[in-house]
C-alpha cells in the first residue's frame, strides 16, 4: 500500500506546526548582529527574544525537528552542550575547604 494514501505525510513537515517550522527556518537564516537577529526576531515572528529562544530551545529536543532540519538542529544542540559545559567549568570562589 502506499504511504501516502495512508494520510502520514512527510514526517519533517507534519511533526511540527507551521510556526515551528518557521522558527527553524528563521534561524537557519537569521541575521549573525546579535541586534539586527533581535529586531528580526520581533519583526519577523512577532516575539520576544526571550520567548524565542525558549521555543528554539525546547524544539531542539524533539526528533521532528531533527529531522526536519539536521544540520540545523545538530549544530545548534553542539552549541547549547558546550555552553552547559562552560558554565558547568567555571569557579564561583575558592574550592578548598
Amino acid at each position: 500500500m502506499d504511504d501516502q494514501g495512508s494520510g502520514s505525510g512527510d514526517v519533517r513537515t507534519s511533526a511540527l506546526s507551521e510556526r515551528e517550522r518557521a522558527l527553524l527556518d528563521f534561524e537557519q537564516h537569521a541575521p549573525a548582529s546579535p541586534g539586527l537577529k533581535e529586531a528580526a526576531v520581533r519583526r519577523e515572528l512577532g516575539l520576544t527574544t526571550a520567548r524565542y529562544q525558549q521555543m528554539l530551545g525546547s524544539l531542539l529536543d524533539r526528533p521532528a525537528a531533527l529531522a526536519y532540519s539536521p544540520m540545523l538542529v545538530g549544530r545548534l544542540l553542539r552549541l547549547r552542550d558546550e555552553r552547559s559545559r562552560a558554565r558547568a567549568a567555571r569557579s564561583f570562589g575558592p574550592t578548598d575547604r
